[in-house]
This record gives structure tokens, C-alpha cells and sequence, in this order.
């Protein structure tokens, strides 16, 4: 088990409905990434942008942008993890995917589509949470509009990282720094937030505001609004320890079961 994890967060625009100059757009920012990382955070919908055209650029789970994943994970060394428009089944879904190194695959289907843009009328929702235990540790992977609300998060599982990739907007951009510091708070836990940056094609502006927080809601990365950056988080093992034996916040939770 490691007692540490580096998290590499990459903030960055992103090219509209165009899979193939994102995967060497990301290729690029990852051949900078010179010090060793066990995890590098794409966005949301990173090789297409927040769309709602999902049938002109879906791919399949044996699709060119799971395949590069697979790929950059092995090359690497570092799990590659990001969400992208996956069809199954005559199905679309806003589905993020953990590519480890040892070429395994673990997924999760974005629970809340955002009805405010119609994704909901577009993707399919998933209903599974997902926890993967990874280099001793165990992270809770969820996508943007899920970051509000905070029953489908809770830490009943004794996770010890919950990450949000996201497309989320600057002009909603307070709620996400305010949630993303409650979810670490409420958790016990470490909170990643990746967003993008730039306009899309829609029209929607995005400021990135990616950030990470350790258990106690404070900030421990630096980056940027508007900027395309990365930053490498380093978490510790010893700090939610520590902070979970002195509080026990976790144990005065209340018991219930979401359905």
C-alpha cells in the first residue's frame, strides 16, 4: 500500500466535437508531465466538449479514445482517467473511464444528467456507483452535475478520494468551488475537481477553477482560472489517519439507503 498518491490534474480547453486532435491535444500535455504520477484527471467529455450530438461522435468501449487510454496508461505508468460519450446497446452515455497501467478497466455512468441542457433527453443515466481500489486506495470517480448532490457521494464505502471531472460553466463557478471544498468537509476525504476551460461551440463559457482539497476543505493546489495548467497534487494516507481517528466524524453519520 502506498502511504502517498500523486494526482496529476490537467486543466485545459478542448476542441468541439473533434476526438482525434483531443487525444493529441492530451498527448501533448501529458508527454510534459516529466515526474512519476499514479494518476493523471482529464474532464469531462474530454475528447469532445460538453455536446449534446452524441450519435456524430460516440464511440464504443473498443473505441480509438478507450484504446488511447489504455495506451497513455501503459506508456505511462499512471492510470489515465476522464469521461467520454460511449455508445452501448443503441445507448449513449456520459461514461468516465479509469485505465489503470495493468491494461484493466473500470467505469462509471454520470448518474445525474444535466436536465438543464438536456442531457438527460440525450444519455442515458447510470446507476451504479463505482469505488476502485487502486494503489491502496480507494477512489469515488463521479462527473460534474453529480458534485450537487451530496446523498449520492456519501462516504459509506470509507473511500479515501472522491474525484469530479467536469464541463462545468463559469457563471455557476462559486457553487462548484463551494461544493467541492463541502464535499471534502462532509466525506472525510479528498476532493479533485478537473474542469475545462474556454467556449464551446454552444456558447458556454468555462473558467477551469480545478482545484484539490485535503479532509479539512483546505486547498492544496494553486491553479489558475482561465488557464491551461497542470498541477500535481500529492495526497497522504497519514492525513486522513490522522483526521478520521481524532474526529470520527464519519462514525456520527446517519444510516439510510438511497433507491
Amino acid at each position: 500500500m502506498q502511504e502517498q498518491l500523486k494526482i496529476a490534474c490537467i486543466q485545459s480547453d478542448l476542441i468541439w466535437e473533434n476526438p482525434k486532435k483531443n487525444r493529441k491535444l492530451f498527448s501533448e500535455k501529458i508527454k510534459t508531465i516529466t515526474e512519476e504520477v499514479d494518476v493523471i484527471v482529464l474532464p469531462e467529455m474530454f475528447s469532445t466538449g460538453f455536446t449534446m450530438n452524441a450519435s456524430k461522435v460516440a464511440e464504443t468501449m473498443e473505441g480509438e479514445t478507450v484504446a488511447w487510454m489504455q495506451k497513455k496508461a501503459d506508456k505511462t505508468g499512471s492510470a489515465i482517467v476522464g469521461s467520454l460519450i460511449v455508445l452501448e446497446n443503441d445507448k449513449f452515455y456520459n461514461r468516465l473511464i479509469f485505465a489503470e497501467p495493468s491494461g484493466d478497466l473500470h467505469y462509471y455512468d454520470k448518474r445525474h444528467t444535466f436536465t438543464l441542457a438536456d442531457e438527460d433527453r440525450v444519455y442515458k443515466a447510470g446507476h451504479k456507483k463505482l469505488i476502485v481500489e487502486y494503489r491502496g486506495w480507494k477512489l469515488c470517480p463521479l462527473i460534474c452535475y453529480d458534485l450537487r448532490f451530496p446523498v449520492w457521494s456519501r462516504n459509506v464505502e470509507e473511500y479515501d478520494v472522491l474525484l469530479y471531472v467536469a464541463n462545468w460553466p463559469k457563471p455557476r463557478i462559486q457553487a462548484w468551488d463551494i461544493l467541492l471544498k463541502a464535499r471534502a468537509i462532509e466525506n472525510m476525504c479528498y476532493c479533485i475537481g478537473v474542469n475545462r476551460i474556454g467556449m464551446d461551440e454552444a456558447q458556454n463559457e468555462y473558467s477551469g477553477n480545478s482545484a484539490v482539497y485535503d479532509i479539512l476543505g483546505n486547498p492544496i493546489t494553486s491553479l489558475k482560472p482561465n488557464k491551461e495548467q497542470i498541477e500535481i497534487a500529492v495526497l497522504d494516507k497519514k492525513h486522513i489517519g490522522f483526521y478520521r481517528n481524532k474526529l470520527k466524524f464519519l462514525s456520527d453519520r446517519d444510516h439510510f439507503n438511497l433507491e
